[in-house]
């Protein structure tokens, strides 16, 4: 098969994602780590419009290394509602529907660990859409230490599509390019 006819097929994937009418999800962290916690999440309607956005207190200071990239506070978040509150009021919103994220399984498993560390558990089976392995197909750059298409971070997608919207590391900015990506892969308007 050559590459614009794979190139064709991504574009007609992503193009049913979209009909599905997903929400899309972006979470800020205090890292990456396996104790990491969310400190700020965003969920974009299918349509771009905000359907939730909520900073999240975390149960232990912020990294500077990590308010450097993001930019969020302890100040900021030390009157924020807890994770497990926030979850309460984001769990209705996406549990039913299509979540589609820039690394999808990163923001699965730090949702997940953000419950954990209140000693609650994950009881929830999402359908998700990870737009980062989509995008790494229809570019289509070999990693061959992977032996897979090669990630590239939500800002060097933007930039290849062409998508004037800034990788700010804000959950709801990021939710926004995350969107503005699979659209431009499908080559609809954003």
């Amino acid at each position: 098969m050559n590459e614009m006819t794979y190139r064709n097929q991504i574009r007609e994937f992503a193009r049913r994602q979209i009909e599905k009418r997903p929400v899309y999800l972006d979470t800020e962290t205090t890292g990456l780590d396996k104790n990491a916690e969310i400190v700020e999440v965003a969920v974009v309607e299918y349509d771009g419009s905000l359907l939730f956005q909520s900073l999240v207190r975390p149960s232990r200071p912020i990294p500077p290394e990590v308010i450097a990239v993001h930019g969020i506070r302890d100040e900021e978040v030390k009157t924020a509602p807890p994770w497990p509150v926030v979850w309460n009021t984001l769990r209705p919103l996406i549990r039913d529907r299509l979540v589609a994220a820039y690394n999808a399984d990163f923001d699965r498993r730090i949702m997940e660990q953000s419950l954990t560390r209140y000693g609650l558990r994950w009881q929830d089976t999402l359908s998700t859409l990870d737009i980062m392995q989509v995008f790494a197909e229809f570019r289509g750059e070999w990693d061959p230490a992977r032996r897979a298409y090669r990630y590239f971070k939500l800002e060097e997608a933007g930039r290849y599509l062409g998508i004037p919207l800034p990788n700010s590391h804000r959950a709801f900015d990021d939710a926004l390019l995350a969107r503005a990506v699979l659209h431009a892969i499908a080559g609809l308007p954003y």
